[in-house]
């Protein structure tokens, strides 16, 4: 295996790059650091903490199998599809990475509440009320985090050699086959780095939730909305708490192996 050389990198690059290591390192450092570690156990077995972690996993993977199902298909178009206005299109996707959390849980009511401009048929026709439940938690989750899911698979279908479609195309196999057994398998490795940083993202989420599902314990409270309460009254038990969800997105990332982070990569 070829390893990096650093010996042509300027001394202010590497100087600034330090910086930045350790201006990303220092909060993580100080949490670990403050950490109530006598107490960890009792803070992590609390009565609210358990059903927060389950809820947080539970609507962090359900929401990740939604944004599996619609963003592969939406990457697919983005990458290959070309249409007037698909700039724009682009741009609406992507809204949610820089949009503030709070923000899009406000169009979340707008949109799927009961009085919202899907949520009133919703509710009048099916009697489906999104808000302030476990499902509006999910979707919550599902609408900041499916981004990062078309951003990865899409680069990774832009970069894939599309002579081997072509080349499988010709040989007979119907556009079904190939999209199955050839353009699948070649960004296979982007598609799971995405849906794992659509977990980890969905995990972590806060804004969008607490604004759309509301912070009720067992149905809408996950993690890190504990975590926002605990501050106020126990903040030992915040940090406690807080190192749970740091330890959870550690290990995640780590899963990630440095080939699956670029796009293309096989």
């Amino acid at each position: 295996m070829r390893r990096r050389s650093s010996a042509g990198t300027p001394w202010p690059v590497g100087l600034l790059a330090l910086v930045a290591v350790a201006f990303l390192l220092l909060p993580l450092v100080g949490l670990v650091v403050r950490a109530p570690w006598t107490r960890l156990g009792p803070a992590l077995t609390d009565a609210q903490a358990l059903p927060a972690l389950r809820l947080s996993l539970e609507t962090a993977t359900l929401a990740t199998a939604v944004c599996l199902v619609l963003g592969v298909p939406l990457a697919w178009v983005l990458a290959r599809v070309r249409v007037p206005g698909l700039r724009v299109l682009r741009a609406l996707v992507l809204l949610p990475l820089v949009l503030p959390p709070v923000v899009g849980g406000v169009a979340l009511l707008l949109a799927f509440g009961r009085r919202g401009v899907v949520g009133r048929g919703l509710d009048a026709w099916f009697g489906l009320t999104l808000p302030f439940t476990t499902a509006g938690a999910v979707l919550a989750e599902a609408f900041v985090a499916l981004p990062f899911l078309v951003v990865t698979v899409e680069g990774a279908l832009r970069s894939s050699d599309q002579r081997l479609e072509e080349a499988a195309r010709t040989l007979g196999a119907s556009r079904l086959t190939v999209l199955r057994r050839v353009t699948l398998p070649l960004v296979a490795p982007s598609v799971v780095a995405g849906t794992v940083l659509c977990w980890a993202r969905a995990l972590g989420e806060f804004g969008a939730t607490i604004t759309f599902a509301g912070n009720f314990p067992g149905r809408t409270q996950t993690m890190p909305l504990a975590v926002y309460l605990a501050l106020e009254s126990d903040p030992d038990a915040a940090v406690a708490l807080s190192l749970v969800l740091l330890a959870v997105s550690v290990a995640v990332l780590a899963l990630l192996r440095d080939r699956w982070l670029r796009p293309g990569a096989t």
